[in-house]
């Protein structure tokens, strides 16, 4: 696993709330849906932390995406090569 800062995706079920989101100072929330969508760049280290503060406040992860340069939308249904 590359250690290098890449764009991730996380999606999470449920609108996260200003308190909850505080957590997560270098993701970007958006809500699509019923979920919300965190985006950001993150080392293997800070993907580490996210999900273990994901974990500890209880959050229903639903994916988590890594984006390489040819697959850059988080729309669901998107297809890009892997």
């Amino acid at each position: 696993m590359d250690s290098a800062p890449a764009p991730y995706i996380i999606r999470i079920d449920g609108h996260l709330g200003a308190t909850v989101l505080s957590a997560f100072p270098a993701l970007v929330p958006q809500r699509r849906g019923p979920h919300t969508v965190l985006t950001g760049l993150l080392d293997r280290s800070a993907l580490y932390g996210v999900l273990a503060e994901i974990e500890a406040l209880g959050l229903d992860l639903l994916e988590i995406q890594k984006l390489t340069p040819d697959r850059t939308s988080s729309e669901p249904g998107h297809r890009g090569s892997r």
